[in-house]
């Protein structure tokens, strides 16, 4: 070694050394709390999949208890420990791919759009592609009674991927002969202000295009999830030609070799191979409609009595900024799906708590004694009892008026709840069959996981509108 750095002549280093799992960069003592109550719940997630399991071998018909087992293992373990290792490993900069909502990489970016979200959305209109509906209670049971009826869903949602740390921002789509298993369908995100491609390029949008060919499970985390076509070039000059051929005040401009050619698996584990080129479609030239006419439809209209059609008539034919908004103010399905099983759990548990105090002998007999010491502490604890379901009740409308202190009080007691139950049955102390201890557990940590997930989590902390704190 001909030289020494000086740094290390001294006895220095240059920089600090990190642990393992230190992040890059310092974050918020919010993220830290909701990073957590993520790991909590994971492991409340584990912990509940191995008691479900357990219960298989006492009963010749608790096979069908596989269902339950792989639905947890499949939506809320796997994706969370896949969502915990990727933060290590997969970079979070920009280099050609999404990623799925569990940190997986997912489908390649292969376009660009040069232009406003009014244009972007007019010139996929008169394409004849539909803007696809946002993952709702209502969207989700629309795509799972589409898919298995093999009825025409147009407007049918897409799996969330992210990129610049968000989900996608509009997502179109083409069903193939009206069956909702083959479709085209691409995602766009708004680039933010200033950002260049790597090699000083710039563009509005990124977009991601690929066609689904089936409905499997993923590779990866064993969810039921669209299968797609294993060359996404095709699919990425199909959108470019019909956009071309809607409007001839569009043009392209391709970006040759903006990445290598490579072949890859996306988030569900599908093969895909892409040439590595960034075809940018400019949209600038496009004559809007006025806010006074309505944007072209691109079925006819439906009938009176078509249940699915009218499901989707939210938001059809309204600004693309509208809809954008209202998805943002909307909570996530996760919070409420969180509230409802909170809710449940606490009516269930007061509930029991009076038809107990009401039906029980020796509760009766102990209160019908007069006020004695042991009649005192027993309205105590009924009374306590009550008290905690009410304030579940109460945090739990809180949330969804963007409680963030009423969403942590509340995960903080979820998870007390699930640990108690936890050290009871290591103790010997609670028996988890097919009673209700083991149904309080499992409510207790559906709604943990819920909360503690990166929707709720987001949405909780976003603050493009006032919050209401109680």
């Amino acid at each position: 070694m001909t030289g020494t750095d000086p740094a290390h002549a001294d006895g220095q280093h240059p920089s600090r050394r990190r642990w393992a799992l230190q992040m890059q960069q310092p974050l918020p003592s919010s993220t830290v709390f909701d990073r957590i109550a993520f790991l909590v719940g994971t492991a409340s997630a584990v912990w509940l999949a191995v008691i479900i399991s357990l219960q298989t071998f006492r009963y010749a018909w608790s096979v069908l208890l596989f269902v339950p087992v792989w639905a947890i293992m499949a939506y809320l373990v796997l994706p969370r420990l896949h969502r915990m290792l990727s933060d290590l490993y997969v970079p979070d900069y920009f280099f050609g791919r999404t990623r799925t909502a569990d940190g997986l990489l997912g489908d390649p970016v292969n376009l660009g759009v040069d232009g406003t979200a009014e244009q972007l959305d007019a010139v996929m209109t008169r394409a004849g592609w539909h803007r696809a509906d946002e993952i709702t209670a209502m969207s989700t049971w629309g795509i799972i009674v589409s898919t298995l009826t093999r009825r025409s869903y147009p407007t049918a949602p897409v799996s969330p991927l992210m990129l610049f740390g968000r989900r996608h921002d509009v997502a179109y789509q083409q069903e193939v002969a009206g069956n909702p298993k083959q479709r085209h369908h691409v995602r766009f995100w708004h680039c933010p202000p200033g950002w260049l491609l790597p090699g000083g390029a710039q563009t509005d949008w990124l977009g991601a295009g690929t066609y689904d060919t089936d409905v499997g499970l993923s590779l990866f985390t064993l969810q039921v999830t669209h299968r797609i076509d294993e060359n996404t070039d095709i699919e990425r000059d199909f959108v470019v030609q019909s956009a071309r051929e809607a409007d001839p005040a569009v043009r392209v401009r391709d970006l040759r070799d903006f990445t290598t050619g490579y072949h890859s698996r996306n988030g569900g584990g599908d093969r895909f191979i892409t040439d590595g080129h960034l075809p940018i479609l400019d949209v600038t030239a496009v004559v809007v409609p006025r806010a006074t006419d309505p944007i072209p439809a691109t079925d006819p209209p439906p009938a009176s009595g078509d249940a699915t059609a009218q499901r989707r008539r939210p938001g059809r034919g309204e600004p693309l900024r509208v809809t954008a908004q209202r998805s943002i103010r909307r909570a996530p399905l996760s919070t409420f799906f969180a509230v409802g099983v909170v809710v449940l759990g606490a009516l269930l548990d007061l509930g029991g708590l009076l038809i107990g105090a009401a039906t029980d002998a020796d509760i009766r007999r102990i209160l019908a004694d007069g006020p004695t010491d042991q009649a005192v502490v027993l309205l105590v604890v009924i009374g306590f009892g009550v008290l905690v379901s009410l304030a579940q009740l109460l945090m739990a409308w809180a949330v969804l008026r963007r409680g963030r202190r009423s969403r942590a009080v509340l995960m903080v007691l979820l998870a007390i709840g699930v640990l108690s139950t936890a050290i009871d049955y290591i103790d010997g102390r609670a028996a988890l069959g097919f009673n209700g201890t083991l149904l309080a557990a499992s409510l207790q940590c559906l709604a943990l996981l819920a909360l503690s997930s990166e929707s709720a989590g987001a949405w909780a902390r976003r603050r493009s509108e006032p919050s209401r704190e109680s």
